[in-house]
């Protein structure tokens, strides 16, 4: 696959591809290959190491790097006489990042994006790194310099390269194979929430210094922690650090929806990209923390982060797209900022003060640029004190500050609307749409709005015509393509939101989907040897190596995803096979987790599930009966995550949840009334028509 030209520009291989990252360096002058066997069979014909470049479209520093350097002619000759070079788009190929970010990790003991891999033909990285100039400064080595001292090694010393790339590949190998389990107690628990304690900002909320980063797993941990031990401080981190973000510049005030992390550790300075993970997960915390607190502020933003996503990031088809970019009109956050000048020609004198008060902005700029210490002569929208204090310093009740409030913002969208948008990444993910499902119908019923749910079953629609092939999902679908086997967190992820729209609806549909795709997972994920799901299917690319991911990074892994559930499954179907599933996941990883608990909160939000007390509960009833809306309004509103629910329709001859799992045949309606059938840690009590003993029991739980 040669070189053509369109339009006089010289388009390089990765014109073919569909990641809008690759796209994006299709025009480079360096001769980018995207990962295929015709890139490393060149490496091997040209007698030629490997420059490995992965990174994603919405990642600032992989913007900087490639106007520096990959769009230069003179590193591209360079980079074209020395290696054979290789472009690869992470949230394409999770598979390859995983592999080469944690080689990354070992070798230099940090890693990011853009990640630099330097490795032989036969796939093994003998160096690595981030970020590098064009021409070395700051301490950084330059690009230049790295290629033009690889290719004498390369000629001179490649006995040791080779040798380097051996000694990585195996220390790689040993790190992924080491097994050692353990009985993970409840005692972990308690390791994990005092190591937060420690790193929690009592001032700012959130953990650690700058920059800081939302860890909705985190933020649902301890909501856990707190259930189970009524710990108030646990509930504390947790609400403060809510707070304080929905207060932040992290959030877009006008617009709505999470920019990616703080560069500050007051929340304010945001690196200004949206992901639709941290819009998902943040959601779903947001909601939790208002089941629990019936704080009216939470409901609020997680319904903007949803008014955000249905606006900005769906699809027509009915998925969800992946990213938006940190920069607009070449510079980053460009969309976001405002000066006081800008304020009053838009709103008007009295409004922009109005404005002014309420997010923070001042002449000369809120903020400063964080090289050179100076202020940038533009503001940030970030909040100080709540609608409250604000209402009377103006004289104004809270709902006329609130109205006038809201005018201010839609006044000030419609204008931003007219600026150069930031790019969007528009290919769908088969892993991230399923965190958005399960926010949408996790949403759809807390808040008790059906278009949220419609959005889920829309999105879960779209999956299974376009994105399931043979029974197997795939990974990524964009304009009209869609390609790459699917990986665990794909199937974990998908099976997370269906198991949310089951539980929403009751619709046995998204209950016998998520069992299918749990066995595929099962049967082309799992090690035999030592539990534990790999990244990859068993007969898909074999890449170095054969990872398992169990870290609780940006996102939950997908194990422990899995764990989770498979839990709820178990509960769920009566199946003994999800339960011993769950265990063997907990044993595998258990050694690890026992280390450093607070690296794996999500996978302690599962654990915490095996080893707690827990509900099963069957409602068998008409769904429009006022009983069964009563109980469904109340397990809404209510914070009960180690509740299971299977609900049978009395509305219809025969559910299909019945085909689903046949012992339910036997749980049937009592005296044409909403019948209440509940399990205690495996235990069963009599069923009963009284609501109340539900409600009661939704208490004291």
């Amino acid at each position: 696959m040669g070189e053509t030209k369109t339009t006089g520009q010289v388009l390089n291989r990765l014109q073919y591809e569909k990641s809008p990252y690759l796209l994006q360096h299709s025009g480079n002058p360096v001769n980018w290959y995207p990962w295929c066997d015709d890139a490393f069979d060149k490496a091997i014909q040209a007698d030629k190491p490997i420059f490995l470049s992965i990174g994603y479209s919405t990642c600032h520093w992989c913007h900087v790097m490639a106007h520096e350097s990959f769009e230069d002619d003179e590193v591209a000759k360079l980079l074209n006489r020395v290696f054979v070079c290789i472009k690869v788009d992470r949230e394409e190929r999770p598979d390859i990042d995983n592999i080469y970010m944690t080689s990354c990790q070992m070798m230099t003991g940090s890693g990011g994006w853009p990640l630099t891999i330097f490795m032989t033909p036969d796939k093994k990285p003998f160096y690595a790194g981030t970020y590098f100039p064009k021409e070395s400064r700051s301490g950084r080595p330059g690009l230049i310099e790295l290629v033009v001292r690889t290719e004498s090694l390369w000629k001179d010393k490649r006995t040791e390269l080779i040798q380097s790339g051996k000694e990585i590949h195996a220390h790689l190998k040993q790190i992924n194979n080491q097994f050692a389990p353990i009985r993970l107690e409840m005692k972990v628990f308690e390791k994990a929430y005092k190591h937060l304690s420690q790193q929690f900002d009592s001032e700012h909320g959130g953990f650690g210094s700058a920059p800081k980063f939302p860890s909705p797993h985190q933020l649902m941990f301890l909501m856990r922690y707190w259930y189970r031990t009524e710990d108030a401080y646990a509930m504390q981190m947790a609400v403060k650090t809510l707070e304080a973000m929905q207060l932040g510049g992290i959030v877009d005030h006008i617009g709505f929806g999470f920019h990616r992390y703080s560069t500050d550790a007051e929340w304010i300075l945001p690196h200004f990209e949206k992901m639709l993970y941290d819009q998902a997960l943040l959601a779903i915390a947001y909601l939790e923390a208002y089941q629990i607190t019936k704080t009216e502020a939470f409901a609020t933003t997680a319904r903007n982060i949803f008014t955000y996503v249905l606006r900005d990031m769906s699809s027509p088809e009915g998925g969800f797209y992946s990213a938006e970019d940190a920069d607009s009109d070449g510079e980053e956050g460009t969309y976001y900022l405002w000066t006081l000048d800008e304020l009053k020609a838009v709103l008007g004198h009295d409004d922009a003060i109005v404005a002014a008060d309420v997010f923070n902005i001042r002449d000369g700029g809120n903020f400063k640029d964080q090289a050179t210490g100076k202020r940038v002569g533009r503001c940030l929208l970030y909040c100080n004190g709540d609608d409250k204090i604000h209402a009377g310093s103006y004289g104004m009740t809270v709902t006329d500050f609130q109205q006038r409030l809201e005018i201010i913002k839609q006044k000030l969208f419609k204008f931003r609307k007219r600026r150069i948008h930031p790019d969007k990444d528009d290919k769908i993910l088969a892993d991230w749409n399923g965190l958005m499902i399960a926010a949408l119908a996790f949403g759809g019923k807390v808040l008790k709005h059906a278009a949220y749910t419609q959005a889920a079953e829309k999105a879960v629609s779209f999956i299974s015509t376009r994105m399931i092939k043979n029974g197997r999902l795939l990974h990524r679908y964009r304009d009209g393509d869609a390609n790459i086997d699917g990986f665990v967190d794909d199937f974990a992820f998908l099976i997370w939101g269906l198991l949310e729209l089951y539980q929403t609806t009751y619709n046995a549909t998204y209950l016998k989907q998520s069992i299918e795709l749990s066995n595929v997972l099962l049967d082309t994920f799992w090690d035999d040897q030592h539990g534990g799901f790999y990244f990859t299917a068993d007969d898909t690319e074999q890449l170095l190596m054969r990872q398992k991911e169990i870290y609780d990074g940006a996102i939950p892994s997908g194990n422990s995803v899995a764990l989770s559930n498979f839990l709820k499954l178990g509960r769920l179907t009566g199946d003994k096979k999800w339960d011993d599933c769950a265990e063997q996941l907990i044993f595998a990883f258990s050694e690890k987790v026992s280390k450093t608990p607070a690296a794996f909160t999500y996978f302690l939000s599962g654990l915490n599930f095996h080893l707690g007390e827990t509900f099963e509960l069957v409602l068998v009833g008409k769904r429009t009966d006022a009983n069964s809306q009563t109980v469904f309004k109340k397990m809404a509103e209510s914070f009960l995550p180690y509740v299971a629910v299977t609900f049978i329709s009395a509305d219809e001859h025969s559910d299909p949840v019945l085909e689903l799992v046949p012992f339910l045949n036997e749980y049937k309606m009592q005296d044409s009334r909403l019948t209440i059938y509940l399990c205690r840690n495996f235990e069963c009590e009599l069923p009963t028509t009284d609501v109340t003993v539900l409600e009661n029991l939704i208490k004291s739980i």
